[in-house]
């Protein structure tokens, strides 16, 4: 039987953890679009409030959590860490399987960790409408649910083929009071030009920002809120890592050997490995794996440079690791993870190897995820699978090795509304898919 680590909720983290304060380099600067200079606070006040702005930039260590976000937060936090016992013994490994179980949130996924802290910082400013871009739609969920509870709007462009394929996250950002598009779209100049171009674009997360983008720069009681890749989201979602750190030191468990999560823009890879990253720095051996889809293999395929986090080159120049921003996905099931680059922090500690990457085919992922469901009962993501695929690897070699090790990984959310993939690969209708890119 697995077991689960609970924590009361007297031991949220009141704090979010900034690792750039305990970073031996660095940060490179966003430039500005137009100059190609570093940005000032003054060029991001037209779609952030100040409080994020000053977060993006921040080098103090420890951010307090706003007592509101944290009332929000608690009707879900804690998040449960869980031993999985039935898929060690599956496995017949020497290894502590562990994973942190985000989809317990009431969207089902770590999202709600930075949109409930996003539009608390937007109400306090005055903003009256937040728009955004999502993929799979679990970000647009967690803005929806997150802007209805802070008494705002919520405008959100859907990536198209997720739009089809998941139409219950469509459902249920409705059902928090948001409107939703399909992107590209006719509602702005942006969404009409790659219409022209071709009317049959399944669209991508690039697409999807600059539309959203181009909606919240033209009205002044708006704001542009993003689900991944900016400093201040992956701020937000440190949470994870903090209270499995707690969790793990609370039945008294050894700092894990291998530490994983899944990888699109890098949110819910940080919020668990950031303060394990940390315990890196500071001289603990871990391993700790950010798993991708060969299909939009960014971390390991991409390039490292500037680039915009756009299509239309909208956003400020970041550096990280890119496929290029037109760089157009396969239309893959797991939507969350089709975005051309990765966050600047995830770049950063990959090119100094603090974390190193892993790319994995969707069928192996499936399959992965299935072996999960039957001895964890948990059907995971699309997007969360890859990560445990990964764990499932890495307790397959440590059987190899003869070693005990402990492994935790973010299963970052559930998969329920996702089950039109799972009938796809049941069905054999899924096919292995090549790396995506030839660049």
């Amino acid at each position: 039987m697995s077991k689960k680590i609970f924590l009361g909720e007297d031991q949220i983290p009141r704090h979010y953890y900034n690792i750039v304060a305990d970073l031996p380099f660095q940060p490179d600067p966003p430039l500005h679009p137009a100059t190609k200079k570093p940005l000032g606070p003054e060029d991001l006040a037209p779609i952030f409030p100040m409080a994020l702005i000053e977060q993006e930039v921040s080098t103090q260590r420890e951010i307090p959590v706003p007592e509101p976000v944290l009332e929000a937060y608690m009707l879900y936090r804690p998040t449960p860490l869980i031993r999985a016992t039935a898929l060690e013994q599956y496995l017949q490994t020497p290894a502590r399987i562990y994973y942190k179980y985000e989809g317990v949130s009431p969207v089902g996924s770590h999202k709600a960790n930075t949109a409930l802290a996003q539009a608390y910082y937007n109400k306090q400013e005055g903003t009256k409408k937040l728009v955004t871009e999502t993929g799979a739609g679990q970000w647009g969920t967690a803005l929806s649910f997150a802007c209805d509870r802070f008494g705002l709007e919520c405008e959100v462009y859907m990536v198209k083929v997720s739009f089809h394929q998941k139409p219950y996250r469509k459902v249920m950002m409705q059902t928090y009071g948001a409107t939703i598009h399909a992107s590209p779209s006719d509602t702005t100049e942006f969404g009409r030009k790659i219409l022209a171009q071709d009317p049959d674009n399944p669209g991508s997360l690039g697409i999807a920002i600059s539309e959203a983008i181009e909606v919240a720069a033209q009205d002044p009681n708006a704001k542009y809120s993003l689900g991944s890749v900016l400093n201040h989201v992956l701020l937000h979602q440190t949470v994870i890592g903090q209270e499995a750190q707690a969790q793990l030191k609370a039945i008294g468990e050894k700092t894990p050997d291998v530490v994983i999560g899944c990888h699109g823009g890098g949110s819910n890879f940080a919020g668990l490995s950031f303060p394990f990253v940390r315990d890196k720095i500071n001289g603990a051996d871990i391993d700790i794996i950010a798993a991708e889809p060969i299909s939009c293999p960014t971390l390991t395929k991409g390039k490292l440079d500037y680039d915009f986090g756009d299509t239309a080159g909208m956003t400020p120049l970041i550096r990280m690791y890119t496929l290029g921003h037109d760089f157009m996905p396969p239309s893959i099931h797991a939507g969350g993870l089709r975005y051309h680059g990765a966050a600047p922090l995830v770049s950063l500690l990959l090119e100094h190897g603090l974390i190193r990457a892993e790319a994995l085919s969707q069928l192996d992922v499936f399959r992965g995820a299935i072996e999960f469901a039957k001895t964890e009962g948990i059907i995971p993501a699309p997007e969360s699978s890859h990560a445990v695929e990964m764990a499932i690897r890495e307790a397959k070699k440590a059987k190899e090795e003869g070693k005990e090790k402990v492994i935790v990984f973010n299963l970052s959310g559930h998969g329920l509304l996702d089950l039109s993939a799972y009938e796809a690969y049941l069905n054999g209708e899924l096919k292995a898919e090549d790396n995506g890119y030839n660049g």
